[in-house]
């Protein structure tokens, strides 16, 4: 038995691979939260709820049908915080640093799969990196970790609660993983500026991408000469700079005289920007997002539709996807049919992929938001701002997340591993092996618009 599953695993493509280790990770958070331990005497928690948690957690989303300080015990929110670190670092990460510690012999093929699961194109040089990511989370979340434990003592009488607290919320803001043991997300601090600013600061170093903090860390160490940011990083930091200042203007403007009338003008900038920033994929919130107007509501749906950058532990599009796209329709529209950008061309493969990713997104989301629509007999917007926050693994909700049928969670569930997988992954697992093309059709134009 265990000799046949070994050999059907080593038939698999990396991306199918990938996705398994994925539905395994699943399996084994549902496990966890399953423990006699883990609710408190009084909670009740049925299996599609767990399951739910868990995809969520793994997923990093943070779209929750139960609260968590109020059905789990303290051994069930160390659970959740594991499974956080499990899917914010990543599946094939975890397991190359478990098998480095255990001193097994990274061969081709785990190379393969490290490569898939963090958008990479070259073997080379994966491990490495696999081990820097692991260091540099580890040392964000152990930094957020201390800051806010020690700033919360004034707020609870035992350290141990302050830690407690410290801990989940420094894992959850860096992981992007939108879950709470508050009860109210971040509304509790939504006038505490220093915690809001640790808070956007571990969202964005989470949501940002490996590799751009890697090349941080590499330029901070440079000693000597020029040194050159790769286009991946301009690229995704300048998309993500722009996207949030852009997504705090806008907010800040249409509830200037809505949601935040009565407010002082730093206040409502505060809440602009901090929601801003928790739809690149945080979750977190320091208001309910239901208070705000229409039109802000489809601006925070799109900008999770987006989430955050490749190789990062959020979900959606992704920045560099967008950024590609946008670029493509600017340079055909002025007679070119390539990007240059930064000194240099972007690979026409790249230009596809990113579109193929765009309409394959779009599609999904309407076909998920017709069908939940059809199901609970929801508005449509509200529809949208869940789905949304499902594939851009955000966790930003309506407050409709717990009264939904077994149907609507199955199809969040899916939104959320998808987005978390990544469409690119998710497409060659149900896709052929590559094929080499044995000969070509004659071309023939086709009119187009």
């Amino acid at each position: 038995m265990w000799q046949m599953l070994k050999d059907r695993l080593r038939k698999m493509k990396p991306a199918q691979l990938i996705v398994t280790y994925y539905f395994l990770a699943i399996s084994l958070s549902f496990g966890l939260l399953r423990l006699p331990w883990v609710h408190k005497p009084d909670q009740e928690v049925s299996l599609i709820d767990s399951l739910f948690t868990a995809v969520s957690a793994v997923s990093v989303t943070g779209l929750t049908v139960i609260q968590i300080s109020d059905t789990y015990t303290i051994f069930g929110i160390v659970m959740v915080i594991l499974i956080l670190q499990l899917g914010g670092i990543g599946i094939m990460s975890l397991g190359t640093f478990i098998w480095l510690l255990i001193g097994k012999r990274i061969g081709l093929r785990e190379r393969q799969l490290i490569m898939l699961d963090h958008n990479q194109y070259n073997l080379s040089g994966v491990v490495k990196l696999i081990i820097e990511i692991i260091k540099i989370l580890l040392i964000i979340e152990a930094i957020g970790a201390l800051l806010l434990s020690l700033y919360f003592t004034q707020f609870y009488e035992k350290w141990s609660e302050a830690v407690l607290h410290g801990v989940f919320a420094s894992v959850s803001a860096t992981t992007n993983g939108g879950f709470d043991i508050t009860g109210q997300s971040m509304i509790p601090y939504a006038d505490d500026y220093f915690v809001q600013m640790v808070t956007i600061l571990l969202i964005i170093l989470g949501a940002i991408g490996f590799p751009v903090l890697i090349e941080l860390k590499q330029f901070i160490s440079h000693k000597s000469g020029p040194f050159r940011f790769s286009l991946f990083t301009k690229l995704t930091t300048i998309t993500f700079g722009i996207l949030l200042i852009v997504g705090t203007l806008l907010i800040y403007l249409i509830e200037y005289n809505q949601r935040f009338e009565g407010l002082s003008w730093h206040q409502g900038l505060f809440y602009a920007l901090f929601q801003s920033v928790s739809t690149r994929s945080g979750g977190l919130v320091t208001l309910e997002v239901s208070t705000f107007t229409e039109p802000t509501q489809l601006i925070l749906s799109l900008l999770m539709f987006i989430g955050a950058s490749p190789s990062s532990v959020g979900g959606g599009i992704r920045t560099t996807t967008l950024a590609i796209a946008v670029l493509f329709l600017i340079n055909f529209s002025r007679g070119r049919h390539h990007i240059q950008i930064f000194g240099r061309e972007i690979h026409l493969i790249d230009i596809f992929r990113s579109y193929v990713v765009i309409i394959l997104a779009v599609l999904m989301s309407m076909v998920s938001v017709i069908s939940i629509m059809i199901l609970e007999g929801l508005d449509v917007i509200t529809v949208i701002f869940e789905v949304t926050s499902a594939f851009g693994t955000s966790g930003m909700s309506m407050g409709i997340t717990p009264t939904l049928s077994t149907p609507s969670k199955i199809i969040l569930m899916f939104l959320m591993f998808v987005g978390r997988v990544g469409l690119i992954s998710f497409l060659f697992m149900i896709g052929g092996n590559n094929k080499k093309e044995k000969f070509r059709y004659p071309k023939e134009r086709v009119i187009i618009g």
